[in-house]
């Protein structure tokens, strides 16, 4: 059962804290519509998250602690306290929460995490206040005033890696599909927005670790009919494809990332770009290396602890009235598109004789 009690651990911050947050002036924040709070009603940014899920406690502990981290870092001035509110994995509690955190005062809200919660709350109609989700809901249509979303969506990253070979010359690509459904969305939505902007999709192949698939792969390259490759696989199985695709140029998605195993390990991957966010790829970009780091090697929770960090930044811009600003964030260039969605600029990064290199954009 979803509540707002607190949820801690000898490592974590406590889950309600006051934290410093420049609270803009009154005529700048959305006039919200709710009956109006109880007398005790405090304002608040409320931080709704899945911390009593099985299934996705660990990262909303992340997206939790990266919150809170960019709060102590930034915040300052007038304070408006950052109350967090457990939830687990039903739709249903997740609503009664959000509704809870309005009726105590919640001027703004960050949350959920699930795409599932996200559904609930988008199709419940009870986004009041400015509410910032951390997922995409299901089915895309226009969302109601009010909310905004920033996700580590994979197929919008798929499709900025389509973008990237686009814009650097490639027109006749070779794909090689995984065999799990999360590496089949990345295939589709790479090959669709390829399509898209003009590019032919040549050969699809499917990933196999067999000596005999691998080298009929090499025969297709051989012909010189494909001038690009794109790998919709992650680091293990793209290591034993990338030796097979000789002179052409690789793409992938941040699954090739080698995390804990360091570059050394994907030396085979020599050559292979993918696209990642900063706070992996530039440690030290003045936009990254301001925020603490406690996650370690893991490469999966370090994503969720920097999309807490962006998410606080992007409430503080939407506090102040300014949504529409650019933001320098750690998950990406953070910019706001239609249906009031926040895009992520990637950065590019490329295997190099065991070394990862970011590789500068295109002016």
């Amino acid at each position: 059962m979803a509540s707002d009690a607190a949820v801690s651990s000898p490592a974590a911050p406590q889950p309600e804290l006051s934290v410093p947050v420049p609270l803009p002036p009154a005529d700048s924040i959305p006039e919200p519509k709710p009956q109006a709070p109880a007398a005790a009603a405090e304002p608040h940014i409320a931080l709704l998250l899945p911390l009593d899920s099985k299934v996705f406690g660990r990262h909303a502990e992340a997206v939790r602690d990266g919150f809170l981290a960019a709060a102590k870092v930034q915040g300052g001035g007038a304070a408006l306290p950052v109350r967090v509110y457990a939830a687990g994995d039903e739709s249903r509690a997740t609503v009664e929460t959000y509704i809870k955190a309005l009726a105590a005062g919640a001027t703004l809200v960050v949350g959920p995490l699930t795409r599932s919660g996200v559904t609930a709350v988008v199709d419940s109609a009870a986004a009041l206040v400015p509410t910032l989700v951390l997922n995409v809901p299901e089915g895309r249509g226009a969302s109601p005033p009010g909310i905004y979303m920033l996700s580590l969506q994979i197929e919008a990253e798929a499709r900025q890696v389509a973008q990237r070979a686009w814009q650097d010359g490639f027109r006749r690509a070779v794909t090689i599909n995984g065999d799990t459904p999360l590496l089949a969305r990345i295939h589709q939505a790479f090959v669709e927005e390829f399509t898209r902007l003009g590019g032919a999709h040549v050969i699809a192949y499917a990933f196999t670790p067999d000596p005999e698939g691998l080298t009929r792969i090499k025969k297709a390259v051989d012909t010189g009919t494909v001038d690009v490759a794109f790998l919709a696989l992650d680091f293990p199985r793209a290591r034993l494809v990338r030796p097979y695709l000789g002179w052409l140029q690789v793409y992938a998605t941040s699954q090739v990332h080698p995390g804990a195993a360091g570059a050394l390990a994907g030396f085979d991957l020599s050559g292979v770009r993918f696209l990642d966010m900063p706070w992996l790829l530039q440690p030290d970009h003045p936009a990254v290396m301001v925020y603490p780091r406690d996650r370690g090697d893991d490469i999966e929770l370090n994503r969720f602890y920097a999309l807490g960090i962006d998410a606080f930044r992007i409430a503080l811009v939407l506090l102040a009235g300014k949504a529409d600003a650019a933001l320098d964030g750690v998950t990406g260039r953070l910019t706001l598109g239609g249906n009031r969605q926040f895009a992520r600029g990637l950065t590019t990064a490329q295997f190099s004789d065991g070394k990862l290199t970011v590789v500068r954009e295109r002016p």
